[in-house]
């Protein structure tokens, strides 16, 4: 699986950007997908997931209902809206994939085995 995310750019804060995330291969129902981001001088932090599947959703605490994930299995593409955007928020975002059929929830990088590049969204006030 090859993962490749874009949308990422430069808002002002309270602004909004969708990420997008395509994936190759012709099993992109079978796998749980994740976004996770990485703020400058931070670690790589969880921000939610999804199982292609039925297309049910977990989300880290701080989203707060302002992020929202959901994929759309005919283009093989997963997205992340996020809404309200804070400063805080600027980080490089990754798209990752478990492993085929593995659909357990997990916040945990190290269980996804496959990622993207990244794209940088940088929100400034």
């Amino acid at each position: 699986v090859q993962l490749q995310a874009s949308g990422g750019g430069s808002v002002q804060a309270g602004g909004s950007l969708r990420l997008s995330c395509v994936a190759s291969g012709h099993t992109f129902n079978k796998h749980r997908m994740g976004w996770f981001r990485r703020a400058p001088g931070k670690e790589l932090e969880f921000v939610a997931t999804i199982w292609n599947g039925d297309g049910t959703t977990n989300y880290a605490d701080f989203v707060k209902g302002r992020f929202t994930v959901s994929r759309d299995n005919a283009k093989n593409t997963v997205y992340l809206q996020i809404n309200s955007l804070k400063l805080e928020d600027t980080a490089s975002y990754y798209c990752a994939a478990r492993r085929k059929n593995f659909d357990l929830v997990s916040l945990n990088p190290g269980v996804y085995a496959y990622w993207g590049q990244g794209t940088q969204v940088t929100v400034s006030s």
